[in-house]
């Protein structure tokens, strides 16, 4: 090897670990505004030569818990406040809950990178994008709550996406099956009604934003349905049966209805994976 192409490697791996060091302060980051700058600023600055050294990077010793504020309260699912959205409480209610989702879901974006060593460089683009595209959505939901006298952290919150995390941190195949593919998901099949409520009680403003959401999660989706692919053939796993089995281990609880199987078709659901999932709701329904 050259002088130049060896100076030329060693400046790719200063360059991921730099990388790797601002994605681990990023997912340190309490605070919301301080964590959206971070984001922003990885996006905006991103070295993609660096990647291909940054799969090659060991992952570094991470906690559990990403950094968060101290509010919202975490609390059990049934005690977060549920209203009729035909009042100014019920819709910060709803986007209260959708914004601790986004919030969240910066921080698995973030943690997908940190924690699965050797994927493709492919894999940590795809996960800054998304992000990237989180925070944004973070940010449209706070100022929606704000124009509604209201804040991210005002209201308890529970923690079932982020359990899901812990309970996949040593695996990314059941990350990515379980994860965008269940728990992010769930966006798609339940948002369009929430879009129809609100309009109807004409929040033409909070509409307009989970418009946005819903589209660009489609592709969130479809990203972690092309990366559970990947892991399948790479262990030379049947992947429709894998999500059905990994369901039944890791989430017994089950996907409820409505599922919005148009949208999840874009995301790259299977017919047969969908057959799947219809029929175990049906069992469950019954069961």
């Amino acid at each position: 090897m050259s002088i130049a192409a060896a100076g030329g490697l060693l400046t790719r791996q200063q360059s991921a670990r730099q990388l790797q060091a601002a994605l681990r302060s990023a997912w340190s980051e309490t605070m919301p505004a301080a964590k959206l700058q971070a984001v922003h600023g990885l996006w905006q600055q991103l070295d993609h030569a660096a990647l291909p050294a940054l799969a090659e990077l060991p992952a570094p010793a991470l906690g559990l818990q990403p950094g968060r504020p101290s509010q919202p309260q975490l609390v059990h699912p049934a005690s977060v406040p549920r209203r009729r959205l035909g009042s100014v409480a019920g819709r910060v209610a709803l986007l209260h809950a959708i914004a601790h989702i986004e919030f969240n879901a910066i921080n698995l974006a973030l943690d997908a990178c940190l924690r699965f060593a050797g994927m493709p460089a492919a894999f940590y683009l795809d996960w800054l994008s998304v992000a990237a595209d989180e925070a944004r959505h973070f940010r449209l939901l706070q100022q929606r709550l704000q124009d509604l006298g209201a804040g991210y952290g005002d209201l308890p919150a529970h923690d079932g996406l982020w359990q899901m995390a812990i309970k996949t941190a040593d695996d990314v195949l059941a990350r990515m099956a379980l994860v965008p593919r269940v728990l992010e998901a769930r966006g798609l099949d339940v948002t369009p009604g929430m879009i129809d409520r609100l309009r109807a009680v004409g929040d033409d403003d909070s509409v307009a934003v989970l418009q946005v959401i819903l589209e660009e999660e489609v592709r969130h989706v479809e990203i972690g349905t092309r990366w559970f692919r990947h892991c399948c053939a790479r262990r030379g796993l049947e992947p429709d049966t894998t999500f059905i089995e990994l369901l039944d281990r890791l989430h017994p609880d089950g996907i409820k209805p409505p599922i919005n199987d148009a949208a999840r078709r874009r995301a790259e659901f299977s017919a047969s994976e969908l057959h799947m999932l219809h029929a175990r709701i049906a069992r469950q329904a019954t069961g």
